[in-house]
This record gives structure tokens, C-alpha cells and sequence, in this order.
């Protein structure tokens, strides 16, 4: 391939991933300082099978856009690991802190956390990594299972960008729980 076909498909990736990620913040009504998890597997993006051909540019170039959408919305940007390291997360450590979450020692690589992990460690300002957290909004690019990093109650977002790539993107965002039975009365705005 060449450099400047190569150039165009890295820029169309990082516009499809900001798109996807401008579009599931906004549906998913996310506010600042609030979490937005993102699993993105470019193996997939690339028309592979999960965890077979991790690609870093191709991540960067993904992670870029969606980077940019988190921060121009104000919410903090967490990224799953891959099953190497337990589906753990990287975010900024700041947001660890406010969120009361645990840090773990692991810095992800390519072939261990996956290299959409890894450009989230290389970009941001004072990167950590923690086991799990509970998101408001989430991101999940090619199957990786995001859902075990959701708030509870998840519920399915439907967006105009179907896939990054070659890989299918499903989106969520939570709602508080139902409760009080079937004489209960829920606020509109909260469903």
C-alpha cells in the first residue's frame, strides 16, 4: 500500500471513530465527567478475527477521533484491555481518582491489552490502569465485550455509523433502575 493511500485510510478511520463516538454522546446524553467506555479490536477493524493481527497505527488513527469527541463532550475516555489483562481499563488517572477506582500495575502492549490500550496509554496526560469500572456510556468496536464495564441498567444505542473499518460497532448508555411496581410513575427524562 501505498504512503499517501495508506495516509487516507488511517484519516477515514480516525473520522469514522469520531463520528461514532460524537454520535453515541450525544444519544447517550452523556455529561461532562462522566465515563465513556471504549473496547476497539483492529484486528477486526481490518477485516480479521479478533486478537489475531493487533495493528497500532490503525488503533492511533481510531483512538484519535474518538479521543477528540470525549474531550470536546468533556467526559473521560476509558479504554479496555484485551482478555490478556482481564478486559482491565486505562484512563487518566485523574478520573481514577474522582471515581474511587483501583489502580493495578500493567502497561498494555500491542499483544497484551491490545493496541487501542495502548495508543489510550501513550496519548494521555498521566495514564493509569484500574480492573473494572461502571460506565455511563460505552463503545464497543469489533465484539469485544464491553458490557462488564457498564452502570447498570444498559441499554442498546442504535447510531448511524454501523461499523469502523470492517468491524461492527454497538453502542449503550445506561438508565437509572425501575423501581416500585406497576403503580409507579418514572420521569420521562430518566427512561
Amino acid at each position: 500500500m501505498s504512503e499517501n493511500v495508506f495516509d487516507q485510510e488511517r484519516q477515514r478511520l480516525r473520522e469514522q471513530g469520531y463520528e461514532a463516538a460524537k454520535e453515541i454522546l450525544k444519544e447517550g446524553k452523556a455529561k461532562p465527567g462522566q465515563l465513556f467506555v471504549v473496547g476497539c479490536s483492529t484486528s477486526e477493524i481490518l477485516g480479521g478475527k479478533i486478537g489475531k493481527s493487533s495493528d497500532p497505527e490503525t488503533a492511533k488513527a481510531v483512538f484519535e477521533g474518538i479521543w477528540q469527541a470525549a474531550r470536546e463532550r468533556g467526559v473521560w475516555l476509558a479504554a479496555q484491555c484485551c482478555e490478556h489483562l482481564n478486559r482491565a481499563l486505562i484512563l487518566e488517572r485523574e478520573a481514577a481518582e474522582q471515581y474511587g477506582y483501583e489502580e493495578v500495575n500493567v502497561v498494555p502492549q500491542p499483544k497484551a491489552g491490545g493496541s487501542f490500550a495502548t495508543a489510550a496509554w501513550q496519548a494521555f496526560t498521566c495514564p493509569t490502569a484500574v480492573e473494572h469500572i461502571k460506565a455511563h456510556v460505552g463503545m464497543d468496536i469489533g465484539d469485544t465485550l464491553i458490557g462488564m464495564h457498564m452502570r447498570d441498567v444498559a441499554v442498546p444505542v442504535r447510531i448511524q455509523t454501523k461499523s469502523i473499518g470492517e468491524a461492527r460497532v454497538v453502542c449503550a448508555r445506561v438508565r437509572p433502575k425501575f423501581i416500585g411496581g406497576q403503580r409507579a410513575v418514572y420521569d420521562p427524562e430518566k427512561l
